[in-house]
């Protein structure tokens, strides 16, 4: 019933949002232009009641050319593999230098891989980028079949087989985990396309260390509690009808919940801003709201799996992840370049559950190994913004030039 009700509530405010959109559309200049005296102020209400709705189709990623070396380079998308549940995405561009392959893993959270628009925009510069853009689970037909933690395992390991060997892989946030396993996996069975550098960035690997709120969360109830109460089936009119999923708009429900008094103070901001006709400020916080409010659903098995074996097991931590009926072995891992990101503000994955990866790869020698700790930023900080890009993306650059 959760996901049939979320939708007779879409479905019901529908008309609205599209009278207050109709109405700016037909009257917005004129009352932007103070025809009347508060005007400007009806002009700002009706685009915020017709900005009141969540989008569940991946955003663009709007990154049409990068500078590279001295030059403007164009950049298209180009689908190179594809499943049911995600593709390969590279972001090619007209360039003749050959530049180091790097695999962008992005989590599956909630959101589209679009959320790391900010990361492949820089890794451009220097690097031939993939990334994994995964689908919407409520797109996903029955007849696809499951996708779980293990798949999610499996599609990282093909993934860096089609790219080949000498690639490089940097996992953010939660795949961190399934990164690791699947190197791991690769190092052990001598796979060619093993990864010549792992960059783990602010993800979950011992999620025992300095809990976070996410953290207690996950662990505060019964696996069964997070089954019975937060999966929903998705209702017929959608292609995936009839799957399990974790709602995309449960978890930014859960996320904004963490920090709701920041985002009602940002919607203020926005009301003020579209009736003081401050046109650059206001676009800059649609801007992240629109991407915000671009939600992914995820497939149940996935969903239940990753808080059964990350956060309240922790079974990679513990030495205890399987795959496929073996057990992961991260000390397997000899030749793939180490290189750990923490913040020291991040809230969601805090300081120790990330560098823990050290300790797992205890095969690897002192010189494959680094970690950098980013001081004054949370955790989207680790990935986007002025200190990921002058403070660390230089080490990230710096490790897989090492390496190459």
């Amino acid at each position: 019933m959760l996901y049939f009700a979320y939708q007779c509530q879409d479905d019901l405010m529908e008309p609205i949002r599209a009278a207050a959109a109709g109405a700016l559309d037909y009257w917005g200049d004129w009352a932007r232009a103070g025809g009347l005296p508060g005007s400007r102020r009806m002009a700002a209400q009706w685009e915020m009641v017709s900005r009141m709705r969540m989008s569940h189709h991946r955003p663009d990623y709007g990154i049409t050319s990068v500078t590279t070396g001295n030059r403007e380079a164009t950049v298209t998308e180009e689908a190179t593999y594809s499943t049911p549940f995600g593709t390969l995405l590279r972001f090619r561009k007209d360039v003749d230098i050959v530049q180091p392959k790097v695999l962008l893993v992005a989590p599956l959270s909630g959101h589209f891989a679009t959320l790391l628009r900010a990361t492949v925009r820089t890794l451009l510069a220097d690097h031939d980028v993939y990334i994994t853009d995964w689908h919407n689970a409520r797109d996903v037909p029955l007849s696809a079949g499951r996708f779980g933690f293990e798949d999610y395992i499996e599609h990282v390991i093909r993934f860096l087989e089609v790219l080949g060997p000498g690639a490089n892989v940097i996992a953010v946030c939660q795949p961190c985990v399934q990164v690791l396993a699947a190197t791991a996996i690769m190092a052990e069975d001598d796979n060619p396309a093993t990864p010549k550098t792992m960059t783990l960035m602010a993800g979950p690997v011992d999620t025992r260390i300095n809990p976070t709120k996410v953290n207690e969360l996950a662990t505060s109830k019964p696996i069964r509690w997070f089954e019975d109460t937060l999966l929903a089936s998705v209702p017929a009119r959608h292609r995936g009808g009839g799957r399990r999923v974790y709602p995309g708009f449960v978890q930014l429900m859960a996320f904004m919940a963490m920090n709701m008094e920041r985002h009602v103070k940002q919607h203020q901001a926005l009301y003020d801003h579209l009736a003081r006709g401050e046109t650059a400020e206001a676009e800059a916080i649609k801007t992240f709201y629109d991407e915000y409010f671009a939600v992914l659903d995820l497939p149940a098995e996935f969903y239940i799996e990753t808080v059964d074996f990350v956060f309240q097991r922790a079974l990679l931590a513990k030495g205890e992840l399987t795959f496929r009926g073996r057990k992961v072995n991260p000390k397997a891992i000899r030749r793939t370049a180490l290189l750990t990101v923490e913040g020291e503000r991040d809230d969601i994955c805090a300081l120790g559950q990330t560098v823990a990866a050290h300790d797992l790869c205890s095969s690897l020698r002192p010189f494959l190994k680094r970690h950098h700790m980013q001081v004054g930023v949370g955790h989207y900080g680790v990935f986007s913004g002025r200190k990921w890009e002058g403070q660390i993306y230089p080490n990230v650059r710096n490790m897989i030039l090492a390496n190459a």
